[in-house]
């Protein structure tokens, strides 16, 4: 790659978006796309939109500007779209409020700030999130403000259009002084947001209440030039360079907002309910910005027990931002955090992080009184998977159990630092589930938040985490010994979907060798069914279930196979692997293996590597630690 040449390339992009022209030619470009006058909450909700939205089975809706860098927090996502973008983008009165994210630490809330910000500057480049602003305004004013209050009505219907808001001091005096009152010969030019250039986009973070200056927020008199001017209410003595001043258009983060002190906060009334603030010794300056503010649950509770704060409280919207709680997404975070960091060449063996991501979650679940929902059923409904005895309602019922699941528990950031450390502790290229639960237990006693009462549950959930891990070590191993296992799979199944077509029908069954009849083979079939609990008193709903659903794959013209239904899939798999468990017993045990018993253990080896992504350390301690299991 030509890296200068890239550069100029990019510089040239940037400057064919650099746009300038009148007040007058502004309007036009107004009148061809009405959407250049979207408020800050529009642009931000079309900004969402833009990326892509995907309907759900359930009718739930995922955001995929969210999900390049946010996992399992779909739910929460949407209700933050639907309830406060969505609302705050049709001019409803939610947008007449600050969003505050409240959610435990490490739990996605600046993440999905920060996402937020680099999107509009990217939006802000394209053609639909273009955005025009007074040349020279240092706050990027809408230049429709430059219109009379007298003609706002005429104008807005002419356009189609909604203007809110009033010139700054700044612009007014520039308007008389510059441009003698001709509102069509003002500058007006294209802005690019950056929050590094301080364009639309600004950071507000609380620190010392002694030292922090108001002016931080909303500027500052520029007292160097007054003598100049002759006097602190001249528009050009006065700084406009506050957060809340370049935040403008666009949008503010107020970081840890109730960590601030409470005068810091009394601005904030004002812009949120009439969308103006006051900035020195000037009339009330107006400002179209998202402010979005993120906060811990402990924070927030001393905060709305403080009855001097209920004024700000009834202008603040509480958008609660728990935890992951599915397993599969848990994987998804640590390995992108794995992946950013210099350790992203390490191998970690299959099913290592989603064993700390079983750990982490049963640590943020709740009990539920729902009769044999245990934490691990649990676990598994919220991870998609199917679990005897409970339907869908039963999922939304138990989602709706506790409404501060997810508000607890080990987060993320504790189970990156373990894994860490283990892969920094030992000295190899390939770290397993046994290194990373290790870890994880060992660090129990570093972290100073974990209660002696907890470290017990704790170690509980990592007994558990290794159960689930064992199961699936023994799975995969037995998976690798059958050859063409799929094939012989789908040959089974076939076998018993055949038995179980006749014994529904009450017909014979014909034998493919010899062409005799014969009745349904009830040993073969109960074999299979027993491999997942179905007891003799059930077997006929099961088997007459499995052919419904047969004759409903058949009517839609689909075709009913191997991996159709969960539950047989699984029942299968465990007749096939009970009926190898001999064999892979001696193999994988076997200390000084014969010839033929060292050809098995090299294919199964091989095909760990090729087909499950193993590496060759990782597959032999695999081979090893299910041998160990087996002859338990």
């Amino acid at each position: 790659m030509d890296i200068l040449k890239r550069i100029a390339e990019h510089r040239a992009r940037e400057e064919n978006l650099m746009w300038r022209g009148t007040f007058a030619e502004y309007l036009e470009l107004v009148r061809k796309n009405p959407q250049i006058a979207q408020t800050a909450h529009s642009r931000v909700y079309n900004m969402i939109k833009s990326a892509g939205v995907e309907e759900n089975e359930d009718g739930s809706r995922s955001y995929q500007f969210f999900s390049r860098e946010i996992f399992g927090l779909d739910r929460s996502i949407e209700r933050l779209v639907e309830e406060y973008f969505h609302s705050a983008a049709r001019r409803l009165d939610v947008r007449k409020r600050i969003l505050l994210l409240m959610g435990p630490v490490s739990g996605g809330k600046s993440t999905l700030v920060t996402m937020l910000k680099r999107g509009l500057e990217e939006y802000s480049r394209t053609d639909e999130g273009a955005i025009y602003a007074l040349d020279g305004c240092p706050m990027q004013e809408e230049p429709l403000h430059l219109i009379p209050n007298e003609l706002r009505p005429e104008v807005e219907e002419e356009l189609g259009i909604k203007i809110e808001g009033e010139l700054t001091p700044y612009n007014r005096m520039r308007l008389e002084t510059e441009y003698g009152g001709c509102i069509e010969d003002f500058p007006v030019r294209r802005i690019l947001f950056s929050e590094a250039n301080r364009v639309g986009i600004g950071t507000f973070s609380p620190s010392d209440p002694k030292s922090q200056d108001i002016a931080d927020l909303t500027g500052s008199i520029d007292f160097s030039t007054i003598t100049r001017y002759g006097s602190e209410s001249d528009p050009r003595a006065y700084r406009f360079d506050g957060e809340l001043n370049k935040a403008n258009r666009g949008l503010m983060e107020f970081q840890e907002m109730l960590k601030c002190d409470e005068k810091f906060l009394w601005h904030l009334l004002s812009l949120t309910q009439e969308g103006n603030f006051k900035a020195g010794r000037f009339a009330l300056i107006s400002a179209d910005e998202l402010i979005v503010a993120h906060t811990n649950e402990s924070e927030y509770k001393a905060f709305i027990a403080n009855k001097k704060n209920e004024a700000l409280q009834s202008r603040i919207i509480v958008m609660p931002m728990p935890y992951n709680l599915r397993v599969s997404d848990e994987e998804k975070i640590y390995s992108k955090l794995i992946k950013q960091s210099d350790l992203g060449h390490v191998h970690i063996a299959p099913h290592a992080l989603r064993s700390a991501a079983i750990f982490s979650i049963l640590t943020r679940l709740k009990e539920s009184k729902k009769q044999g929902a245990d934490l691990l059923k649990k676990m598994r409904l919220y991870d998609g998977e199917s679990v005897e005895g409970f339907k869908g309602a039963d999922l939304e019922e138990l989602r709706n159990e506790h409404a501060d699941e997810g508000m607890s528990g080990i987060d993320p950031r504790y189970v990156i630092n373990r894994i860490s450390s283990a892969l920094i502790r030992r000295d190899t290229e390939c770290i397993n589930a046994l290194d990373i639960l290790r870890a994880l237990k060992e660090g129990f006693d570093q972290h100073p938040s974990i209660t002696k009462e907890q470290r017990e549950r704790y170690m509980n959930f990592i007994s558990s985490a290794r159960k689930e891990y064992d199961e699936l070590a023994k799975k995969e191993v037995q998976k690798a010994f059958v050859y063409s296992y799929e094939e012989s799979a789908k040959t089974l199944m076939d076998n018993y979907l055949d038995n179980v077509e006749a014994y529904c029908n009450m017909n014979k069954i014909r034998d493919p060798v010899t062409g005799e009849e014969m009745d349904p083979d009830e040993r073969l079939m109960r074999s299979i069914e027993e491999q997942i609990g179905i007891s003799e008193n059930a077997k006929r709903a099961f088997r007459e279930e499995i052919l419904i659903r047969i004759s409903a794959y058949a009517r839609k013209g689909k075709r009913f196979d191997y991996s159709t239904h969960d539950r047989l899939r699984e029942a299968i798999e465990k007749k096939l692997f009970a009926d190898l468990k001999d064999v892979v017993k001696i193999t994988t045990s076997n200390k000084t293996p014969d010839e033929h018993q060292l050809k098995k253990i090299n294919e199964v080896t091989k095909r760990l590597i090729e087909e499950h992504h193993y590496c060759p350390v990782c597959a032999n301690e695999l081979l090893r630690y299910v041998g160990s299991l087996l002859n338990r």
